[in-house]
């Protein structure tokens, strides 16, 4: 019996076409103008949580070509992962977050403070209301996993060097009738965590990235 070959990746040369719009997809959406995607059945990419590009089990080397495939990433209201180009819709299995914050950069202090974060694409992301620091922890081992929004519902995993460097400049601030430890960027207040018996967040293990 023939041996069945893997579906096809995505066309990096559609790809490139995608942030322009051109290309040929399904007739055009009547209320838009724009043509419909066809979606397409599992293509076997998948990314894992420290952000490697999987292609059928393979990582993709290619830094450029990853960027161009994070570059139409979407994630509909369902919570799913797609590929997404003016021809087609392609589902992606993420383990995690599809991106990883793995720099910071830190200008003014306290109030004033603004932090960026850098992501393993290389993409700056300036943290404030358009782009909050949350943090999940797990509910049997309370190991904290922090996001920060990179867009549209697209978040990256803030990695454990970059977290404690967070922890390290930030401060007690009581909300509501809670003392959370966190830090200030653009005017806003993003929680790392709550105070208990005087510990920091960062005296927890964090969840590797």
């Amino acid at each position: 019996m023939a041996k069945r070959e893997p579906p096809p990746a995505p066309d990096p040369a559609i790809l490139a076409k995608a942030p322009t719009g051109r290309g040929a997809g399904e007739p055009s959406d009547a209320r838009t103008g724009r043509r419909t995607p066809v979606p397409r059945g599992d293509i076997g990419m998948r990314i894992a949580r420290d952000g490697t590009w999987f292609y059928h089990g393979s990582p993709i080397a290619r830094k450029p070509l990853v960027k161009l495939f994070s570059s139409v990433l979407a994630r509909d209201a369902d919570g799913e992962y797609y590929l997404v180009t003016p021809v087609e819709k392609c589902p992606v299995a993420v383990d995690d977050a599809p991106f990883v914050a793995v720099e910071l950069s830190v200008r003014g202090t306290g109030g004033n403070r603004s932090l960026a974060l850098r992501t393993n694409v290389d993409e700056w992301i300036v943290v404030g209301d358009s782009h909050p620091i949350r943090v999940e922890f797990d509910p049997r081992t309370a190991e904290p996993s922090p996001y920060v929004l990179v867009r549209d519902r697209l978040e990256a995993l803030i990695s454990r060097s970059v977290y404690h460097e967070l922890a390290d400049i930030g401060c007690e601030e009581e909300v509501g009738e809670s003392l959370l430890y966190g830090v200030w960027s653009e005017g806003s207040f993003f929680p790392l965590g709550r105070l208990d018996d005087g510990e920091r967040p960062d005296d927890e293990t964090v969840a590797d990235a």
